[in-house]
């Protein structure tokens, strides 16, 4: 197979498995389902992953990836990282239930262990900005990230209010982007951009 053809196939079947894995679960994704979407049979999916949890992990890389990539974090602005962050469940409502299905069935994925250092990189930059007094030191770093993420994601399809949609008009957009970046700056002390 040629390596154009054969990355054609790799992208079929992770847009294929994304889809399934999102809807399902991983414990509900089917294989063969998968495999049929993406117009390939199943030995052809278990030669590219080798399994149902290596595509998922995958699947899942691919995403986060994109996402750590489209959001750059600094501690010195965390409302607007926390806007960022709004947007990119709204670009990419998928990983959002990707990782809470990896969170409910109890999945480590190669990646966890990639973003565990990524996290501890997030949380040294928001102790540093607690010394220099530019984020509340009352709080440990830990739990200004974790409520970060938590308030980031309060729209997305794991929170518990309205679910916002990409087609919500943009004024329910910037009117939730306003009071995620004020809940965030006042939580943390932080400067209101």
């Amino acid at each position: 197979m040629s390596p154009r053809k054969s990355d054609a196939t790799r992208r079929r079947l992770l847009d294929a498995a994304t889809a399934d894995f999102a809807a399902h679960g991983i414990a509900g994704a089917r294989v063969d389902r998968i495999a049929a979407a993406a117009g390939v049979n199943k030995a052809q999916l278990y030669a590219y992953f080798g399994d149902k949890l290596g595509l998922f992990g995958a699947v899942f890389r691919r995403h986060a990836d994109a996402v750590v990539d489209a959001v750059p974090f600094t501690a010195d602005d965390l409302p607007q990282y926390a806007v960022r962050l709004y947007d990119a469940a709204i670009a990419r409502p998928e990983l959002v239930r990707l990782a809470a299905w990896a969170r409910l069935e109890g999945v480590v994925t190669d990646n966890q262990v990639t973003e565990s250092s990524a996290v501890t990189v997030k949380l040294r930059a928001i102790a540093e900005a607690q010394r220099d007094g530019r984020v509340t030191a009352e709080i440990d770093p830990e739990d200004v990230l974790a409520l970060v993420l938590a308030m980031a994601l309060t729209w997305s399809a794991v929170g518990l209010s309205t679910t916002a949609a990409p087609d919500d008009p943009p004024p329910t957009h910037n009117r939730r982007k306003q009071a995620l970046s004020q809940s965030v700056s006042g939580a943390f002390g932080v400067p209101n951009p």
